[in-house]
């Protein structure tokens, strides 16, 4: 799944969320305390194809024989109705119980009150990723629980780069990097607008994009740990690339599969493109530089941990306005359990629950990236956060570090502009 989908529609979806807030339903009423009838219709939305129809039936055969008399229905929606009919709909007196959505784009219906409150059974649904169940809290409140979860590992071929020499710190990434750069050759492909790739390194020092106090923001990039974070980077920006400095992350399986690249940070699913045959409609490489493609996390500031990376992915959340709250929930507990989750990691994607992990296939790909995920984080819990992404300050300020500027001055101005659109 295109995680770019997925910010682009959350950036309507924000915008919707303040022209509609007006008219939010709050909490869904007496709703949500009312006792289960009998019998009923459960109706489950996901979003594209990623769930597999192995886990559909799955759910929808444990929902029923768990409550006698309840039928569940699985209705695929597009990522386009996300952000178009998903808040007419949770509004609505025909309500869907269950919702997938991005979980760039949790905040903004949590923000709406379209989201029950789901704390009630967060102890039920055992160690999740903490990226995603990040992104559905908000204020300390458990609204969207994670779902499956996508993240960026680091590709390599061996034709360029030795497999038996991997980096095993971040630092050695970087140094890495900067011995296998050549006129011809990118050591670590970091195009300057690329800010995803960004934040493991601001991350792993401990630094952090934006923190809440009460009801303002801090924003952190000027921080002592942030600025460690943005040099090591800018090392890399200077002398570990060939990538443009106002260039963005679109694209690049292209210079990998050229032979251009050592090291190629992006997300998981890029191994699909890289390996496609050269013949297909958008062509990779998988007769050369593709044919053994492997991958290792992005290791961290400690040798054997990955660095956090951003999560990228989906949560699931009952909608406020639900006819039957209680058998919404049950039907969350299913999609978070053990059994289900399995399911989705045996078909490659990176499960919510940890423990279902040990069911990935066993591929660089899928193994770097839950290694990666189990230790992920997101952006700021606030709906005004897509007015960040929007502005494209981050991606403008990098541009500047990266053609040399002085990383403590890009950052002040950074803060500041982060904080007028928080905080405003």
């Amino acid at each position: 799944m295109n995680r770019k989908t997925i910010v682009a529609t959350g950036a309507i979806l924000a915008g919707a969320s303040l022209a509609l807030a007006g008219c939010s339903s709050g909490s869904g009423g007496s709703a949500a305390d009312a006792e289960p009838a009998d019998s009923g219709e459960l109706t489950v939305w996901l979003v594209g194809t990623d769930t597999p129809d192995e886990a559909r039936e799955l759910l929808a055969s444990t929902f029923e024989e768990q409550n006698d008399g309840w039928t569940l229905h699985v209705e695929e929606k597009t990522w386009a109705d996300v952000s178009e009919s998903y808040v007419a709909a949770l509004q609505s007196n025909d309500a869907p119980d269950v919702v997938e959505v991005g979980n760039t784009q949790a905040i903004g219906f949590i923000d709406q009150g379209l989201f029950a409150d789901l704390t009630d059974i967060r102890g039920d649904l055992g160690d999740l990723n903490p990226g995603l169940e990040e992104s559905g809290t908000a204020d300390g409140v458990f609204y969207a629980a994670p779902y499956y979860a996508g993240g960026r590992v680091v590709f390599y071929s061996p034709e360029n780069v030795d497999p038996d020499n991997l980096p095993t710190t971040l630092e050695e990434y970087v140094d890495q990097g900067i011995e296998y750069r050549t006129d011809s050759m990118s050591g670590i492909y970091a195009p300057g607008r690329d800010w995803y790739n960004m934040l493991p390194y601001i991350w792993s020092y401990g630094g952090e994009i934006a923190v809440q106090d009460g009801d303002t923001w801090d924003a952190q990039f000027s921080s002592a740990e942030s600025q460690e974070g943005l040099k090591l980077l800018q090392k890399v920006y200077l002398d570990a690339t060939n990538a443009p400095t106002d260039g963005d992350e679109a694209d690049a399986n292209v210079p990998f599969c050229a032979g251009e690249t050592a090291f190629l940070s992006a997300p998981a699913w890029m191994a699909g493109s890289i390996t496609a045959p050269e013949d297909a409609e958008v062509p990779g490489c998988a007769e050369t530089y593709g044919k053994d493609l492997r991958a290792f996390p992005l290791p961290g500031l400690t040798e054997g941990e990955p660095a956090p990376v951003f999560a990228g992915g989906s949560n699931v959340g009952v909608a406020a306005l639900s006819d039957s709250p209680a058998m919404a929930k049950d039907a969350v507990k299913i999609m978070l359990s053990k059994e289900y989750q399995d399911v989705m990691a045996a078909a490659g994607l990176t499960p919510a629950l940890l423990d279902s992990n040990e069911a990935l296939p066993d591929t660089d790909v899928a193994q770097s990236q839950a290694a990666a995920l189990a230790v992920s984080k997101s952006v700021p819990t606030t709906a005004k956060w897509q007015e960040v992404e929007s502005s494209l300050v981050i991606q403008d300020s990098l541009v500047r570090i990266a053609q040399g500027d002085d990383t403590a001055e890009v950052a002040e101005a950074l803060d500041q502009r982060i904080e007028e659109i928080l905080n405003g």
